[in-house]
């Protein structure tokens, strides 16, 4: 008798390992920022397409000297 444990294996499609894998996407980001005597303002924003569709954030933060 052979204790080691079995393992089967199967063959899979690039498409379906796009699909596993969380499949294709394209995104983009950018930011700024400002510093004055007074304040630091920085922005940022993130764009993110995929076949799942379409995700935009934007961001801003103030600091007061």
């Amino acid at each position: 008798m052979n204790p080691a444990p079995q393992v089967a294996t199967a063959e899979i499609s690039d498409a379906d390992l796009d699909h596993v894998s969380g499949g294709l996407a394209v995104g983009g980001s950018g930011g700024l920022c400002v510093e004055t005597p007074i304040a630091t303002v920085t922005s940022g924003v993130l764009a993110v397409a995929s076949p799942e569709g379409v995700a935009v954030g934007t961001a801003v933060h103030t600091a007061a000297h």
